[in-house]
């Protein structure tokens, strides 16, 4: 394959600690940005002049203003507030877990009906395949297994397959 690179990349940290710092320096970023808008208020510029010099619409800009004002630095801070809640808690995510475990084949569909009947909460198919993602499954297909294979047989097959590759 053309444009693959035969060189490794060293790891220097984990995945999970590179985005944490790949968070944190957006977050500075947009610190950044908001400190560039107060320096241009600072030079005089009104906020709507201040807003189009950092590229940000007037009623952030006007936000902004207001924090930097009551609170200071401390203010133009982002802040994240994590979002809406899950309907189902952590406890019934288990419960979830546990009542999947039981099915032999699993849908977007059975597993919405399952949360449905069991949780009374009706979520989005989207939401339904974010849920199933999260507890660890995976959208493989399932394929059928001939149990009367000899299953000698199909460690050779297995063998001789590996060898040749």
């Amino acid at each position: 394959m053309s444009g693959v690179s035969k060189k490794k990349i060293k790891k220097h940290m984990s995945v999970k600690d590179l985005d944490k710092r790949i968070k944190k320096l957006e977050k500075d970023v947009k610190v950044l940005n908001r400190l560039h808008f107060i320096k241009a208020c600072y030079s005089g510029m009104s906020i709507k002049e201040a807003a189009k010099l950092t590229g940000v619409s007037y009623s952030n800009a006007y936000v902004w203003f207001n924090r930097w004002n009551e609170e200071g630095p401390e203010g133009i801070i982002p802040k994240y507030a994590g979002g809406r809640p899950s309907y189902l808690t952590d406890d019934e995510k288990l419960e979830l877990k546990e009542l999947l475990e039981k099915e032999d084949v699993l849908t977007t569909e059975i597993v919405h009906k399952i949360i449905k009947d069991n949780f009374g909460v009706d979520y989005t198919f989207k939401q339904v395949r974010i849920i199933i993602k999260n507890l660890g499954y995976s959208y493989s297909k399932p394929y059928p297994i001939n149990v009367e294979s000899d299953s000698q047989e199909v460690e050779i097959f297995k063998k001789n397959s590996h060898s040749t590759t």
